[in-house]
This record gives structure tokens, sequence and C-alpha cells, in this order.
């Protein structure tokens, strides 16, 4: 049966040559001799080894083995049935094989001790069973290791081992802990098509050259925290079913993650990648993070597939200048990145959040189905930001498989905040900005939209407040106008209320905003976009607190009789208003009764001579009567079309008429005149 420790038996009293050895051999004695067993007799070896059976347990701690002792030892305890050594409880605890090591194809009934053993030669245990515990804490393998197609029912403990030359496990299967702590491999490790059932640990693991797991599977923990590749790592085709952690490890050669599969959660925080990292087509089930990580060479994951939340939070991008295109379920967190070189981000993701990433040189941000938060980014240089309505080519002339995204309608990209971020250098096509937040945004007169940038639209309809219809007409407006309105006593209905964390914005910080984004879309001849932040600007200047009454009183009425010079309809109609008003007021008080009737008046001189008439003509008089009548209306009509374009109608006018004429001279030209403002502010390119 196997037990935790092996037993402990008397130290070999002599044996080596003091001279050679001064401290004497420090092999475990054999039982009923005072000597270990490269020292007893002959005939006492034989006779020991005689007596043992296929399954015997064993103890030789601190025995040095020849070729020749350990093979006979081995053939004491083959089974005749199979050919193969069976052991049971094996210690060979601080033990030095001489020569080559030949364990293969032997089995380990118990628990088999190998710490700070030392194999000067191959230690060859290929298709070995070890049933029990076995355990290489501190041992020293000075040639190859060969564990291929090898069995380990319970633990397998190499933690502290050293494996000077090659570490070969392919085929293996781990059916319990796999420990390879502080582990040393100065030769090439392969652990290809191994099987890792249980959790395999590699903290603090040193692999010197190439570090080879490819199609290897780990069902349960991988642990390479703070590991150290010095070489190339491959994990292509790895399948990771429960966590793969590589926290702080650090990739000096190329690190190799093809097809890869994660199963669970990956993380790759404060690892470093000095040479290239290789995700291509690798698939991560639930959350990756690499938050804090380097990447000083490229940083391939085309083709990759993030079921979950892909976290590269302050990770550092030297010189990658591909990023993706990648598939992302979740949200791509890219927050306090730092990107060091030209790059071109390619995303199909359910939200990139990029707070307080910086970028040191140009960059192009193409995504798909993407909500956008951008606030606090810092770059220096133009950046782009692009919804792509195609998906994605991959470098083999295939489309990007968008899995996550089977019945989205819409692939469309939505900014979510534009908050601190100086818009000198950036150039947003093709986006959804009606829920993004700009106020904060430094520079924004400069930012660039191309395409078809998309704002959000004041509510349609009528809406009664109280006792009067309010109607806004349809125009571009901010969210966070939308938010302020939505906050204010007797708000009607659609109006967008404030989303969790985006502040308290109103009209007086607001009002800047749509004067720069106004002036933004004036540079871009684009005039009805323009004349739409016109408006709101106006009416942010309107409902901020920061102007005196008469001010707000004079814009007041701005507003109500042109919408600010830019609602023809309503200049129009209060045109109309006006001119029907002047027309009912002169048929009852500025029409005269009658067309007063000229009169000539004169002397006639006694002698005859010249005589001198003076032409005069009867004072209007008030109408009394029918005042409204056809030919009346038809002469107010004339009186009133005249007063439109400033000219005079000659006709005849009571006093009242002339004031109303006088009055009709100076509003309706100035109502005609902001009607053509308006629809000029509206056509105009």
């Amino acid at each position: 049966m196997s037990t935790s420790e092996p037993p402990t038996w008397p130290h070999c009293a002599h044996g080596a040559d003091p001279a050679a050895n001064p401290v004497g051999c420090r092999g475990i004695h054999v039982p009923g001799h005072t000597v270990c067993l490269a020292h007893l007799a002959d005939a006492d070896r034989d006779t020991y080894l005689a007596g043992l059976t296929p399954g015997a347990s064993i103890e030789h701690q601190g025995t040095t083995f020849t070729d020749s002792l350990l093979n006979a030892l081995l053939n004491a305890l083959r089974d005749p049935a199979t050919g193969n050594a069976r052991l049971g409880d094996a210690g060979f605890r601080s033990a030095t094989f001489e020569g080559g090591a030949e364990f293969g194809s032997a089995t380990f009934e118990a628990g088999a001790w190998f710490g700070s053993a030392t194999f000067k030669g191959d230690a060859m245990f290929e298709s070995t069973t070890f049933k029990g515990n076995a355990r290489f804490e501190s041992t020293t393998f000075k040639g190859n290791a060969r564990f291929e197609s090898t069995t380990f029912k319970g633990n397998a403990e190499f933690e502290s081992t050293t494996f000077k030359g090659n570490a070969r496990f392919e085929s293996t299967t781990f059916e319990r802990d796999a420990g390879f702590e502080s582990t040393t491999f100065k030769g090439n490790a392969r652990f290809e098509s191994t099987t890792f059932k249980g959790n395999a640990w590699f903290r603090s693991a040193t692999f010197d050259r190439n570090a080879m797991f490819e199609s290897a599977t780990f069902e349960a923990g991988a642990g390479f925290r703070s590991a150290t590749f010095d070489r190339n790592a491959w994990f292509e085709s790895t399948t990771f079913k429960g966590n793969a952690m590589f926290g702080s490890a650090t990739f000096k050669g190329d690190a190799w993650f093809r097809s890869a599969t994660f199963d669970r959660n990956a993380m790759f925080e404060s690892a470093t990648f000095e040479a290239g990292a290789g995700f291509w087509s690798a698939t991560f089930d639930r959350n990756a993070w690499f938050g804090s990580a380097t990447f000083k060479g490229d940083a391939w994951f085309e083709s990759t597939t993030f079921k979950g939340d892909a976290w590269f939070r302050s990770a550092t991008f030297v010189e990658a200048d591909w990023f993706g295109p990648l598939v992302c379920a979740g949200r791509v967190v890219l927050s306090g990145a730092v990107f060091g070189g030209p790059v071109t981000l390619s995303f199909a993701a359910r939200r990139l959040e990029c707070r307080r990433t910086r970028w040191s040189s140009t960059a192009e941000i193409r995504l798909r189905y993407a909500t956008v938060d951008f606030a606090h980014a810092v770059f220096e240089y133009p950046l782009t930001i692009t919804a792509e309505p195609d998906p994605f080519m991959l470098t083999d002339g295939r489309q990007l498989a968008e899995d996550p995204f089977p019945s989205a309608p819409d692939p469309g990209v939505r900014v979510a905040s534009l908050r601190g971020v100086d818009a000198a250098h950036l150039v947003l096509a093709d986006l959804d900005l009606s829920g993004c937040l700009f106020a904060g945004t430094v520079h924004l007169d400069q930012l660039r939209l191309e395409g078809a940038c998309i704002f959000d639209t004041a509510p349609p309809a009528v809406h009664w407040r109280r006792w009067a219809p309010v109607r806004f007409t349809e125009r571009r407006v901010l969210a966070e106008e939308h938010h302020w309105r939505a906050s204010q006593p007797g708000a009607v209905r659609g109006w967008n209320v404030a989303v969790l964390g985006a502040g308290r914005t109103g009209p007086l910080q607001l009002a800047p905003v749509y004067r720069a984004l106004r002036k933004a879309f004036e540079d871009g001849k684009h005039e009805p976009g323009a004349a739409d932040f016109y408006y709101g600007e106006m009416e942010m200047r309107r409902h901020a607190d920061d102007i005196p009454r008469s001010e707000r009183g004079l814009l007041t009425a701005y507003w109500a009789l042109s919408g600010y010079g830019l609602r023809a309809s309503r200049a129009l109609a209060w045109l109309g208003a006006t001119m029907l008003l002047t027309i009912v007021l002169l048929m009852a008080f500025g029409l005269a009764q009658d067309t007063p009737k000229q009169t000539a008046t004169g002397t006639v001189p006694a002698g005859g001579g010249k005589v001198t008439f003076e032409i005069d003509k009867d004072d209007p008089q008030n109408p009394t009567g029918n005042r409204f009548t056809g030919k009346r209306f038809e002469k107010a009509l004339n009186v009133t079309l005249n007063s439109v374009v400033f000219r005079s109608s000659g006709q005849d006018l009571t006093t009242a008429g002339t004031y109303i004429e006088m009055t009709s001279r100076l509003t309706e030209p100035v109502l005609l005149g902001l009607a053509v403002l308006a629809v000029r502010n509206r056509v105009k390119r």
C-alpha cells in the first residue's frame, strides 16, 4: 500500500574510499545488512535480489546505481507475464544514476520517490505507469528525460527539478495534479498531445529553450504564473478546460497559441511577450485577462473569438501594427492601454472601452456592432474610428466568422462618450452619435465627421403640456440635451433620461458644445447640420442662467417668431397671421367710407383776369355700416400685399388705417425676410 512518505532506514556506514569520498556513502543499507546495495558483497546482493518478487517495495535512498546494478534490480522485479518491471513503494530519494536509467514500461504500483535524485545519463520512463504519487522534486536530469506515453495516476511532483537535456512528455497522461513549479528546462520541453486531467502547475518555471505544448489538454487548472520562456513557446491547438494562468509570465521568444481553446478564464495579467504573440483562431469561452501585459513584438489576434470579456487594461503594445480582426461577444477593454506605433484595430464586439487609452502614433479603429466609450483617451496623431459595413476579411481571403452575433440586425457602431478627448486629430466615420456625451471634449470645433454620422433628434409629434400644445421641430439634438430636458419639471415624453455615469450637464455647459459642433459642420460644408446645432446653441443660451432677463426675452421673441431664423414655416405662419390681422383691421378701421371727392375753390376778379383755384380733397371718413364686404377686402388685401414688399398702395386710408399700414410695412417685410433666411440656411451648401 502506498504511503505518503518513504520509510526511514539507516544510512550506509561505509563502502566508499574515504580518500575519494570523505563523507562516506549516504545510501540506505539493505535490510539485514549494514551497507547499501551498491556496496553489498556480490553474494549478499545476489541473495537480496533473488528474494525480490514483482510488486515488492524497495528503498534505496542515496544509493549510487550503475547501469548493471539498476538493470539487475529491475530484472529481479520483472513480471514474467509481461516482461516489464513491477514495483511497489519505490524509494530512490537522493539516489545517483551514473549511466542511463531504463525504467521504460515499468509499473510503480504504489509511491515512487525520486526526490533530489541525480540522473547523469538519459532517464527513460517511456510508457511507464505510476499508480501512486510520483515525486521527482529537486531532481536533476543531466541527460535527456523521456516520459513519452507515461501515465501518472497519482500526483506527479517535479517542483524545483532541473532538466539539463530535453524533457519529453509527449502523449503523457497526468490523471491528477502535475507540479512543475520552479522547474528549470534547459533543453527543449516537449508536452505535445499531453493530457493534464488534474491541475498543472508551472509557476516560476524556466524554459531556456523551446516549450512545446501543441495539442495538449489541461482538463483542470494550468498554472504558468511567473514562468519564463527563453525561447519559443508552442501551445497550438492546446485545450485549457480549467483556468489558464500565465500571470507575470515572460515569453522571450515567440508565443504561439494558434487554435488554442480556453474553456474557462485565461489570465495573462502582467505577462511579457518580448517577441511575437500569436493567438490566431484561438477561442476563449470565458473571460480573458491581459491586464498590464506587455507586447513588445507583434500581437496576432486574427480570427480570435472571445465569448466573454477581453481585458487589456493598461496593456502596452510597443510595435503591434495589427490588432485583430477578432470577435468578442462581451467587452474589449483597452482602458489605460498604450500603443507605441501605427496600428489598425479591427473588432466585432458588443462594447469597446478605451478610457484613458493612449496612442503615440497614427491609428485606425474599424468596428462592427460595438458601443465605444472613448472618454479621456489621448492621441497625438490622427485617429480614425469607423464603422465597417461588411464582415472583416482575413489575410487568407476568408470572411471573419461572427458566430456570437447570429441574429444581430444592425452591425452599426455607437459612440457612448468622447468626454475629455482632444478632438483636433479625431475623425469619425459612419457612426451613431445619438447617445454620445460631448461635454468636456477639447477642440471639438476641429472634429471631422465623415460619411453618415447620426445624432439623436427631438421628440416628434405634438405633446400637451398643461393647457397648451407643444411641438418640437425635428432637429439634431445632443444626448446631453435629452438628459437635461428629461430632468426638468413637466418634461414631455420622448426625452431620454440620463444613463448611469452620464453626469449632470445643463444649458450653460451645452451652449459651447453646440457652438463647436456647428463650426465643425460649417467647415465640412454641411449647412443643414450646422443649422441644427446653431438652433441648439441658441436654445441653450435662451435657457442658461448667466444671461440678463432682457436678452433672454429677446431670444425668446427670436425663437417664437422664426425659430432663430431657421424655421421658415414658423416665420411664414406669423407673416400669414400678421397679414390676416392687417386685412381685418383695415377693413374694420382703416379704409375710408367712400373715396374722398376733390373740390376746387377760387375767386373771380370783378374786372376779369386770372382766376386762381385751390383744389382740395375731403378727409377720409371713418366707415359706417357693413365694413366687411368683398370690395373692402380687395382693397385691404392690396394694401397688405404692398406692405409685405415695403411699398405704399396709394389707397385712401383713415388715420387709424395709416398707422396700421405703417406697422405692417415694418413687421411683414421682416417676417418675410426671416422666412427667406430660414429657407436659405436649410438648403445652402
